[in-house]
């Protein structure tokens, strides 16, 4: 009996000991099922082949990538405490992508693109002349211009002329074509522009959103109140900046990223659904009393004579910073007008001083829109 004894119990320690290294290695997987197939992989190394050790690494990434995308990092610290070092960003490369483009004090300039407004000769071409035939070092500004893209194309167009790109992954909408004021998909587009802005303003950065439509001649910055925490274009300016009489045009909006206009845009968000079939500019011009009593965000609407727009269009090129193709339906009428525009505004900076000091330039009119 001694002697089966001695026989048995190296058996038994093997079994043991093997058991509980198992045991180990289980419950190393459970708390980081990625990292530890890969540590796995490399404890059995000598006892395996090269192929199987890639094998285990590939299935290992695959694994990894799948615990982050399951993990919400807004439940960090909750479910998911041992992901928070290798979390990914649930925003993909935006938050690169703004940290190349923003100004010292966390300002981008955005825009939103999709492919019917990338096409040679379209939109973005004529948005980006702009800057390049402005005055004042205007073209300056496209270093820290953010191009937002709604689908592959736009993305792929945008990366070919401009170095900081986002693609917003979206689904439900088709957003490669023209989408026509108050269609379903408009509303959807410019709902979901509204959603990223406050996205924006959540990861910390001020931003300049201004439809590509909008014509940069000169840096409108100056023309913005340090006191304000929203300043928006106007449809319609009655002579006060801080008066809510006036009538907002989302399409030129600069907001200052704190508490106050973080919360700002939340209800903006809910007045979605308060006001349900009407798109977000017609919902901040009935939500504007109301925040500014309860939150007092201080709001700046631009003057008309700077920030100017086909609604209400500015005739002196000597003080003009940007002009918006507003109040005009359709990308082919947008486009006439904006290349008779930018016809004039060439002839305007290559004349004499005296000459544009006499105010001899004036946008022809009327065309389409523009009257």
């Amino acid at each position: 009996v001694s002697g089966g004894s001695r026989n048995i119990s190296p058996m038994v320690s093997f079994l043991l000991g093997a058991a509980v290294a198992t045991v180990c290695v289980l419950f190393f997987m459970s708390a980081s099922p990625g990292r530890s197939l890969v540590d796995v992989a490399a404890w059995s190394h000598n006892n395996g082949t090269a192929a199987q050790h890639h094998h285990l690494r590939s299935v290992a990434d695959d694994l990894d990538a799948e615990y982050r995308l399951a993990c919400d990092p807004r439940s960090l610290g909750r479910t998911c405490a041992a992901a928070v070092l290798q979390a990914a960003s649930p925003y993909g490369d935006l938050e690169e992508v703004l940290a190349r483009a923003a100004t010292a004090d966390r300002t981008v300039i955005m825009t939103q693109i999709n492919a019917a407004w990338t096409k040679p000769g379209s939109l973005l071409d004529l948005f980006f002349e702009s800057f390049r035939t402005g005055e004042g070092g205007v073209a300056r500004l496209l270093d820290h211009l953010v191009i937002v893209t709604m689908d592959p194309a736009a993305y792929a167009g945008c990366q070919l002329v401009h170095p900081h790109c986002y693609f917003l992954r979206t689904t439900g909408v088709d957003y490669r074509g023209e989408k026509f004021f108050m269609s379903k998909d408009y509303l959807e587009m410019m709902w979901g522009r509204n959603k990223f802005q406050q996205t924006i303003l959540q990861l910390g950065y001020n931003f300049l959103f201004t439809d590509v439509d909008v014509m940069w001649f000169r840096d409108p910055f100056k023309h913005i109140s340090m006191g304000a925490d929203i300043a928006i274009s106007s449809d319609v300016f009655m002579g006060d900046p801080y008066s809510l009489g006036n009538f907002p045009n989302g399409g030129f909006l600069f907001v200052r990223s704190c508490n106050k206009t973080i919360e700002f845009y939340r209800h903006w968000q809910a007045g979605r659904y308060r006001f349900f079939g009407k798109h977000e500019q017609d919902v901040f011009n009935l939500i504007k009393h109301e925040m500014t009593d309860r939150l007092g965000v201080a709001i700046q609407f631009l003057d008309t004579t700077y920030i100017s727009g086909f609604c209400q269009l500015s005739r002196d090129l000597n003080k003009i910073c940007t002009l918006h193709a507003n109040c005009c339906v359709g990308l082919g009428a947008k486009l006439h007008d904006l290349r008779n525009v930018l016809d004039v505004w060439r002839n305007y900076t290559a004349a004499p001083v005296p000459d544009k000091r006499a105010g001899k330039f004036q946008w022809k009119v009327p065309g389409i829109c523009i009257h």
